[in-house]
């Protein structure tokens, strides 16, 4: 019967290798994930006799200084090409490939530089003994703590494979939640663009050559037209201070939200503020429940869990109340009951998630949760995205309508002026 070498990490991290006896490859990997820990990587006893690069993170590869192949030369990837990553990893080990064997494959497939510079350090990470998790660390601005610690359970408990295909998944809806909320904005922020350059055209390439010929005539001009005027005037000759005004306002403000006292309160105000502040909230809510619930179905434990979703909101006022949260939580406290006390969530949310602690299905839970407050967010941004470009376009008319007075205004004047007797 054929013999094997394989290396493998326990559930409690540590690299263990060995030979053993199988009929072929695929039933030595399954011997292995039943006996051993999760495979890392399985050769003949020939092709193990021929390399001779350690393999064991705890002997002499733990030592050894890292190449240097194996320092991180990729700092970012977008959310499609960390998706894609994903993807493509899970599908290998899902067809039975080792996590060395999986890697070799992407760093030969992944053409784009990015993917394959990074499919490359965290081979050679392997390579030098850490496990994938560890060698993950090493990007952190590609992987986010949650990312890498659901991959870190995934490998304690052998089931990295299920762990990667969930991952894709979880990618996937937050992706989706972004592109919807960006794709329902751009048509608004477009039509605010347009209309703001229109009234500056207007204002400066029109409105001067009427101005013109009202002032030639000599006569009294009526109050919205000198009011008019005046705006032309600041606009043409006082451009310079409103952009300079503009740029000590704009520094004013990083440096107020640069503080803690600042990013709270812009923090809070952003929360709190209709409309804008609904958006955030529901999209909030949805990427917390499906966060969690991914995580507690993933074995994490709720306090764990609780802190590796504290950054998610990207909000300073949301992030102190859910360290309240925690804190309550760890001292024995129900999670729905914690919620209550800080005010955070709404009253539907918090009664949804005690029933299923009471059901003792909360990660379940939390997805229906998500669920339901995708759709709300859908509906939030429709009804926004529905009413800001009436309301775009009833400025643009007021400014439009405000100089077209103004000229009709000074054309009646010189109309009256022009009648015999003043009539």
């Amino acid at each position: 019967m054929p013999q094997f070498h394989f290396v493998a990490r326990t559930a409690k991290g540590e690299t263990v290798e060995g030979f053993l006896e199988s009929p072929d490859r695929g039933s030595a990997i399954r011997e292995v994930e039943k006996t051993k820990g999760f495979p890392v990587r399985i050769q003949t006893a020939a092709e193990a006799s021929k390399n001779t690069a350690p393999a064991s993170g705890s002997g002499t590869a733990g030592k050894s200084k890292p190449s240097s192949a194996s320092v991180p030369t990729v700092q970012t990837l977008t959310y499609g090409q960390q998706h894609l990553f994903t993807e493509q990893l899970a599908l290998l080990l899902g067809a039975g490939m080792t996590l060395d064997e999986g890697l070799q494959i992407l760093v030969r497939r992944m053409k784009h530089p990015k993917l394959h510079g990074l499919a490359k350090g965290l081979h050679q990470g392997l390579v030098e003994g850490r496990s994938l998790s560890q060698a993950l660390k090493e990007y952190p601005k590609i992987f986010e703590p949650l990312y890498i610690n659901m991959v870190a359970a995934g490998e304690a408990s052998g089931t990295l494979s299920d762990i990667l295909k969930r991952l894709v998944t979880y990618l996937a809806d937050v992706k989706n939640l972004r592109d919807r909320v960006q794709q329902a904005l751009v048509y608004p922020a477009v039509l605010v663009l347009v209309g703001i350059v229109m009234v500056i055209f207007f204002m400066t390439f029109m409105v001067p050559k009427l101005m013109k010929f009202f002032t030639d005539t000599n006569q009294e001009l009526p109050l919205p037209t000198k009011i008019l005027m005046s705006v032309h005037g600041a606009i043409v000759h006082w451009w310079w201070a409103g952009a300079i005004a503009a740029a000590g306002v704009f520094a004013l403000f990083r440096s107020w939200v640069s503080s803690a006292a600042g990013r709270r309160q812009w923090d809070t105000l952003c929360w709190r503020i209709p409309g804008y502040g609904s958006v955030l909230q529901h999209r909030y809510y949805a990427q917390f429940g499906r966060t969690l619930g991914t995580l507690l179905m993933n074995g994490v434990t709720l306090v764990r869990a609780l802190e590796l979703i504290e950054d998610i909101a990207g909000n300073s006022y949301v992030q102190e109340r859910m360290r309240l949260i925690q804190r309550s939580v760890v001292d024995g406290v129900a999670l729905s009951n914690a919620m209550t006390q800080q005010n955070l969530f709404p009253e539907l949310f918090v009664d949804m998630l005690s029933v299923g602690e009471q059901s003792g299905r909360l990660g379940e839970t939390l997805n229906n949760i998500a669920d339901v407050y995708d759709r709300e967010l859908d509906k939030q941004v429709k009804l926004i995205s529905t009413l800001i470009p009436p309301l775009v376009m009833v400025g643009i008319a007021v400014v439009v309508g405000f100089v077209v007075f103004g000229i009709l205004s000074a054309v009646f004047s010189m109309t009256k002026g022009l009648r015999p007797g003043g009539l």
